[in-house]
């Protein structure tokens, strides 16, 4: 599952969105340092961590909201079901379809996967820079806000999201420090 999940990011992102691509080399990099605290649901996390951003991809971007488009082309592609709802509710995304007028479609196709998983995906994508290096949360909601700007829709919904992000990496971290595992700040 992993390795045909990196091989399809790849495909998909490489070429067109180089920089997506780095950002979502990170992010998997980032969910395999929390192997010790997810067991057996690691590589299910670092599949969905690769394949968080391929909405993006311009083959497959067709409603302009890259969670959606990314759920429903994996979905289309037989991809585990657990990595499809983590890809397409990623990183409070029903806030960001909420802004869209898209909240109860997205809601209705793709149900929310397990809290501690959707806090990793959260952790691991909101702690990764653009580029694919660390950062904190406060670091990323403030790139991402200064990169789209504060009054437009992505500004909107990444401020209103900045709680339960900061919570959701919190809540990741203190299960490290719980599992003897130094995490990075956030």
């Amino acid at each position: 599952m992993v390795e045909d999940a990196w091989k399809l990011a790849e495909a998909l992102l490489a070429e067109p969105l180089p920089r997506r691509w780095r950002h979502s080399q990170g992010v998997a990099g980032r969910a395999r340092s929390l192997r010790p605290i997810l067991g057996e649901d690691a590589r299910l996390l670092e599949a969905a961590a690769v394949l968080h951003d391929i909405g993006y991809a311009p083959r497959i971007a067709h409603t302009g909201f890259h969670p959606l488009d990314g759920g429903r082309f994996l979905r289309q592609e037989g991809v585990n079901e657990r990595v499809v709802r983590l890809v397409a509710n990623h990183s409070c995304a029903l806030l960001e379809a909420e802004e869209r007028g898209l909240r109860e479609e997205l809601a209705a196709e793709f149900p929310m996967e397990a809290p501690a998983l959707t806090d990793a995906l959260i952790y691991c994508d909101m702690t990764t820079t653009p580029d694919g290096g660390e950062t904190s949360t406060h670091g990323r909601v403030a790139e991402i806000v200064g990169r789209y700007g504060p009054d437009t829709l992505v500004g909107r919904f990444i401020q209103r999201a900045a709680p339960e992000i900061h919570d959701a990496a919190g809540r990741v971290v203190a299960r490290l420090r719980k599992a003897g595992v130094s995490p990075q700040p956030t």
